[in-house]
């Protein structure tokens, strides 16, 4: 297992983001403990500092988000301070509160620039809570800048639509999200039940011709019993061998069937077989894209399940490869072996980054053919470029 050398990494990634956030308040103290008017031009070294709060904000947007309300009223208060003890000085300035303005308003843009991250990326009540705590900090400082009930009131008034504002974006922003991803959840569902239906179907296709040979040998052995008893045991040792295999592949694939109402258009035609690739080929062969097979182990007949289920999992990674992939040659691994049936689908196109959903809905049929067999499957980039799709189906071993 290559997981546990990786675990330490978010760990460390949490304390510099913590590291950061402590780094932005301890900075923007000294900055403005340092600057004699903190408005202007002179604010720029405080919006510059923000940046030392990105880090945090993916991570504790809610700490990120209670360290700037401070900082915001903090500095807020030292801007009043400093520009009223400039007033004392210089006389035919301005009031000195007209002018603190200037660093409330840019301490409020970033403070509600996370709340709207906030609303986009946590629950509801949370998200509440932290709007109405930075507008009740932004609120608070507005008292030390403006004077008079009137000027304070339309302050107060304008905080509180930038805090809405924001958080009304914000919260649309998550519904969206979380929308598009209920929907990408529900069509990997809806996925998964139509290949498990297709699945129960050609299982049906196996059983009801497995079925009929038997109905056929039962009838010959019942004719000819009297008179040509050699032909009877044939029949009966036809039966015998196609109703195990059949009962074999009944066990282990039950819980793929699906009730299938009549007249649904079910295929009749018996399961497609390893034996039938050399047509896949041909028609891969005809959309742009050479497919050259290889053959390991010993080649034999194998359980009707275990034919079909690796027949779709090559024709699906080949029409991947056609349609998704750009590669104009792909090689296809069959290996047999005793215990089990070995796939590789390797082609030298685009990664999955490129894939459009209808690929990854493929990739979820495989992957749920080969889990009913109780078997393995992967898709992934290789590292020398390209795509490969593998898959290990059990087989069963035979009695001596």
């Amino acid at each position: 297992m290559t997981a546990p050398p990786d675990t330490p990494r978010p760990l460390i990634a949490e304390v510099l983001a913590w590291c950061s956030g402590i780094a932005y308040v301890a900075l923007v103290y000294v900055v403005m403990l340092n600057t004699r008017e903190p408005t202007g031009m002179r604010l720029l070294p405080v919006a510059l500092l923000a940046v030392l709060l990105l880090p945090l904000v993916p991570r504790r947007p809610v700490p990120a988000l209670m360290l700037l309300a401070g900082v915001s009223f903090a500095a807020t208060v030292h801007a009043q301070s400093v520009l009223a003890a400039g007033q004392h000085v210089m006389a035919g300035m301005p009031p000195a509160r007209s002018q603190a303005w200037q660093i409330a308003s840019l301490q409020a843009v970033l403070t509600d620039l996370i709340v709207g991250w906030t609303a986009a990326t946590r629950s509801r009540p949370i998200t509440v809570v932290s709007a109405l705590m930075a507008l009740g900090t932004q609120i608070a400082g507005a008292a030390y800048y403006r004077d008079g009930d009137a000027a304070f009131l339309s302050a107060s008034v304008f905080l509180t639509l930038l805090v809405v504002t924001a958080w009304t974006v914000g919260h649309s922003v998550g519904e969206r999200r979380r929308h598009s991803t209920d929907l990408r959840t529900r069509a990997a569902e809806q996925a998964v039940v139509a290949e498990r239906l297709r699945i129960a179907r050609e299982l049906h296709d196996m059983v009801a011709h497995s079925i009929g040979v038997i109905a056929i040998q039962a009838g010959v052995g019942r004719r000819v019993i009297e008179t040509q008893p050699s032909e009877a045991r044939n029949a009966l040792a036809a039966i015998e061998n196609t109703s195990r295999d059949t009962l074999a592949g009944l066990r282990r694939m039950l819980g793929a069937l699906r009730h299938v109402s009549p007249g649904d258009g079910a295929p009749l035609a018996p399961a497609p077989v390893l034996a039938d690739l050399e047509e896949m080929v041909e028609r891969t062969g005809d959309a742009g894209v050479r497919v050259d097979i290889e053959w390991r182990g010993e080649r034999r007949a194998l359980p009707a399940e275990i034919e079909l289920s690796a027949y779709r999992i090559i024709q699906e990674a080949l029409t991947n490869v056609v349609r998704h992939s750009g590669a104009d040659a792909c090689r296809v691994t069959i290996d047999c072996q005793k215990d089990r049936l070995s796939l590789e689908i390797t082609d030298d196109g685009r990664g999955p980054s490129d894939l459009p959903a209808a690929a990854g809905y493929g990739l979820t049929g495989m992957r749920e053919r080969a889990a009913l067999l109780n078997g393995e499957f992967a898709a992934g980039p290789r590292q020398e470029g390209g795509f490969r799709v593998t898959a290990r189906l059990p087989l069963p071993v035979a009695a001596p």
